[in-house]
């Protein structure tokens, strides 16, 4: 499993520290956006707004919760598409 995909199971989880030093430890654009995603929900803009240029995205303005699913959803179907090729 990815560490952006990692992160966010962790963040589901209730462990934001642990989602946290995972995706730190990726490079990929994915795990730039689950750690803009992750000091969003921290409540540190600046930062996240930070690490939303280093996945080329624009700063989410819909619900953390909605911002989680639509991450997952793309990290999965991306994961899904690696393994049928």
């Amino acid at each position: 499993m990815s560490c952006a995909l990692t992160g966010l199971w962790h963040d589901a989880n209730g462990d934001w520290d642990t989602a946290h030093r995972v995706v730190q430890a990726g490079n990929s654009e994915e795990d730039a956006w689950v750690h803009a995603y992750l000091h969003r929900k921290e409540g540190d803009i600046d930062n996240a707004h930070y690490w939303y240029r280093r996945c080329n995205r624009q700063p989410a303005i819909e619900s953390l919760e909605n911002e989680w699913t639509t991450i997952a959803i793309a990290l999965l179907e991306e994961d899904t598409d690696a393994r049928s090729t």
